[in-house]
């Protein structure tokens, strides 16, 4: 089965908890502090692997947890860093914040790789928070939390030329007769209903690879048919083949099917239109077929060039392979991202970094004070609470963020119940 959208759940490994310890040696008195911090949580990584070719396996896994990192230990010893976690991903995947909508990473060559999910930083032991005033303290931090966030993967094909077309025009029997690939072919529409690669040789030994796509019908931009499961891959090729069937079997007239098809590209993306087109006459062993193309060539306005075959008998081939091989030597590879063009770099790896909001304060139906915020969470989430010394340093930690003044400026008075998380606390002034 070929799956080339799916969503996934990452999150990066939390850091280890650092350790609140002391110095317990004979003939040492009073050894001091010697909590160690714990290790870095493991990031979340996706890397390409060329034999991959769908997304398929992200249909029975969809939540990928990265292991944490060791908590900090005695002797001032350090907790083990964790590995990163490897996610393998086919060439031609493009990964989506689903919140935000941003492209985190777009990666096309073997090997490459994107941090997707940072892993979270250990926490500090006792040993970093002795200073002159308090040479002993009993207070560590828990490990950072790793991020976590829910991401879309779409894979868009890595083929140098497309074939698209209507259904049935002929676009699979030319496929299996230009290369080894061997797609399903029958006489109903939609015998294709999912991308075909196939590796193409020329007789002067050039190769390329050619794509062919589940056939479009009128409204394809908005779904309709096969439409963005098509659409989306004709994106990544250099250069469109557009297969007409010249003999018009089925009743439509050709040249409306080439302005039809057009369109769709058009309305689904703006640029597509930039892609230069080789236009194939498919069928012309079949009666007809001639008058058609004489026809076509008169009502056709651009400057396309048009080559007559017959994918059933071979006729013709030899000099279309040529044709589209010298398209995509002359042809540059059109960037996925409008920002790329803009500046003249081709960057493959882009980073979102999403912006913290310190905190928020609003009311619940019962009157509460709900606190939150990435910033006083994360706080809250690596404070051992079972410490007092821990506890007083985020009350202090709140007060320097504003949160006291900022829940009396809201009408917070002695007794009022603040809610951080899941957890509740009261307002004492």
């Amino acid at each position: 089965m070929f799956v080339d959208r799916v969503k996934i759940y990452v999150k990066g490994g939390d850091g280890g908890n650092g350790m609140v310890a002391f110095r317990r040696e004979k003939y040492v008195p009073n050894g001091g502090p010697a909590g160690g911090d714990g290790g870095k949580g493991s990031d979340v990584v996706f890397e390409v692997n060329e034999g991959l070719r769908t997304l398929m396996d992200f249909r029975y896994q969809r939540h990928f947890k990265a292991p944490r990192g060791e908590h900090g230990m005695s002797k001032n010893m350090h907790g083990r860093n964790s590995k990163d976690m490897i996610v393998k991903v086919p060439p031609g995947t493009v990964i989506t914040d689903v919140e935000t909508n941003v492209v985190i990473a777009d990666l096309v060559e073997h090997g490459q790789r994107a941090v997707i999910a940072k892993g979270g930083r250990g926490g500090r032991g006792n040993t970093r928070f002795a200073t002159p005033a308090n040479p002993a303290p009993e207070l560590s931090e828990h490990g950072e939390p790793g991020v976590e966030r829910e991401i879309a993967l779409e894979l868009k094909l890595l083929a140098d030329a497309g074939l698209v077309g209507f259904p049935s025009v002929g676009k699979s029997t030319l496929l299996s007769v230009v290369s080894s690939a061997r797609p399903k072919i029958a006489e109903y529409h939609f015998t294709t209903i999912a991308p075909n690669l196939g590796m193409v040789e020329t007789e002067d030994n050039r190769s390329f690879v050619l794509a062919d796509l589940p056939g479009l019908i009128e409204g394809a931009h908005s779904g309709v048919g096969l439409g963005h499961q098509f659409l989306r891959h004709i994106e990544r090729t250099r250069v469109i083949v557009h297969v007409i069937d010249m003999a018009a079997i089925e009743g439509r007239d050709p040249f409306e099917d080439y302005l039809t098809i057009n369109k769709e590209l058009k309305e689904y993306n703006m640029r597509l239109t930039e892609r230069p087109q080789v236009i194939v006459a498919n069928k012309m062993e079949m009666p007809g077929a001639e008058e058609n193309l004489e026809k076509f060539k008169e009502q056709l306005e651009e400057d396309y060039p048009i080559f007559p075959i017959s994918a059933i008998t071979r006729q013709g081939l030899r000099d279309l392979l040529f044709a589209i091989a010298n398209k995509i030597e002359e042809t540059p590879e059109f960037p996925l991202i409008e920002e790329e063009e803009e500046t003249g770099v081709h960057r493959v790896l882009y980073k979102h970094e999403a912006e913290q909001t310190e905190f928020v304060i609003t009311r619940d139906s019962a009157g509460d004070f709900i606190v939150s915020g990435d910033a006083i969470e994360k706080l809250f989430k690596m404070t051992d609470f079972s410490r007092d010394e821990s506890v007083r340093r985020f009350s202090r930690q709140l007060r320097g963020m504003g949160v006291d003044d900022a829940l009396r400026a809201k009408g917070a008075k002695d007794g009022d119940i603040v809610k951080l998380l899941e957890y509740e606390f009261e307002f004492i002034e």
